[in-house]
């Protein structure tokens, strides 16, 4: 757990470090749930489901419940972080390719890029 390795170099021992860590559970104010679901919100605005997963894995979260945080409205989500970043449709096969480059560095799947841009593009 992340918080459990920023407070270990300040904390007198491990036993005190787990008997804080294991109040902080009982009173609810510490939930690896509820920090997972509230990173993944925030980084589905820019990333896709991939790129979340990814950093949740990176910082710790238990594999069942990365798998627990879905990938809904993936599908929405590119299309918003494609029309912030581009405001018309791609006129040329280069100007296509970019926007697929783009949104497979976000983390998103190329089933999902192929068909929000065959909508978008009108293919």
């Amino acid at each position: 757990m992340e918080l459990a390795r920023k407070l270990a170099p300040h904390a007198e021992s491990t036993e005190a470090l787990d008997d804080l860590l294991d109040q902080m559970e009982q009173k609810n104010q510490l939930s690896n749930e509820r920090f997972a679901a509230e990173r993944a919100r925030v980084l589905s605005r820019k990333y896709g489901a991939a790129r979340v997963r990814q950093d949740l894995k990176a910082k710790g979260v238990d594999r069942e419940m990365i798998e627990r945080i879905s990938s809904e409205g993936e599908l929405e989500r590119a299309s918003g972080i494609l029309n912030r970043k581009y405001r018309e449709p791609a006129a040329t096969r280069e100007e296509r390719a970019k926007r697929m480059r783009f949104l497979q560095s976000r983390g998103f799947s190329s089933e999902i890029i192929h068909q929000l841009l065959s909508a978008r593009d009108g293919d």
